[in-house]
């Protein structure tokens, strides 16, 4: 039977606060600095290899609510600037350098349509490009805009990314994984590599880690599975990997088809109960191994 899932309040108070980050970054290319270069005084401009190359850049959480995966190759530099400093620049250069993180594919750039009370939002951050409206988001902003309105888009938003849709909890589910099933997390990071080692090995803490293919792998190996070729049974592990054999997803197999599964590392992407059938579409790209507990 088909679940209706919903993120407590309290979690979607914490996407409120934390999805936009409190350090604004700008993804330009080296002529963009040349239209700004009377205001770079208050900013850091990081040329693009150190930028990604830096710890402190790479928290889960700017990686996600900038999508760096989706930055374009074309940016040379990153400004990192404070929440304040878009809003004093001449408005001309504002919008010049806010319409550029559309061009690059930035995160944190929203449909219009995903607002109420479109009147309250500010017309410089709002562009129009192929016949759809969107607003560019800044801390600043987001901290202007009234909690109900962000309380709407965020959650309209959260369904871009994973539907609140899942499958009823099977009757054979093990306990620990019955706490966490059909539920949202209130922190980004958790990924389907995490999920599915929490799954194998009921250590609670990992769940909540950024696992990576290797390590994933790694924790297999430690919790006595390995590779087989016969059809998929209770308590199984499937991965489904690219041409160069590197993992893009996991899950575990509960029983009967039915799956714990989380399909991303963000908190708009739950943890819960998945069908074959709906893991095979939306994975049917990529090839699957099937690892197995060995008794």
């Amino acid at each position: 039977m088909i679940v209706n899932m919903e993120p407590t309040k309290e979690q979607v108070r914490n996407w409120i606060e934390n999805f936009v980050p409190k350090i604004d970054l700008f993804f330009v290319q080296e002529k963009d600095l040349i239209m700004l270069a009377e205001h770079l005084n208050e900013v850091l401009v990081i040329p693009r290899k150190e930028f990604f190359g830096h710890s402190s850049y790479k928290q889960i959480q700017l990686v996600n609510s900038y999508t760096y995966w989706n930055i374009s190759d074309k940016v040379e530099f990153v400004i990192v600037a404070q929440p304040d400093w878009i809003s004093k620049l001449p408005e001309p250069k504002k919008r010049e350098l806010l319409f550029i993180q559309y061009k690059v594919s930035r995160g944190l750039i929203f449909s219009l349509s995903l607002f109420s009370f479109v009147g309250l939002l500010p017309e410089e951050y709002i562009f129009e490009d192929k016949g759809e409206k969107f607003i560019v988001i800044q801390r600043n902003i987001w901290e202007q805009i009234p909690y109900k309105v962000k309380e709407n888009a965020i959650q309209a938003y959260s369904q871009l990314w994973d539907t609140w849709i899942g499958c009823d909890v099977p009757h054979r589910t093990p306990i620990h994984l019955k706490k966490y099933a059909n539920k949202f997390s209130t922190e980004s990071g958790s990924n389907c590599l995490s999920a599915t080692l929490f799954a194998i090995t009921e250590q609670d803490w990992i769940i909540g880690e950024w696992v990576h293919p290797n390590t994933f792998l790694n924790g297999l190996e430690r919790a006595n599975f390995s590779q087989t070729n016969d059809q998929i049974q209770t308590g199984d592990v499937i991965t489904w990997v690219n041409n160069d054999g590197v993992i893009q997803h996991a899950s575990y197999h509960i029983d009967n088809n039915y799956f714990f599964n989380k399909n991303g590392q963000t908190f708009f992407n739950p943890w819960k109960i998945a069908h074959w059938d709906q893991l095979n579409k939306e994975w049917r790209q990529y090839k699957t191994n099937v690892y197995r507990k060995r008794k």
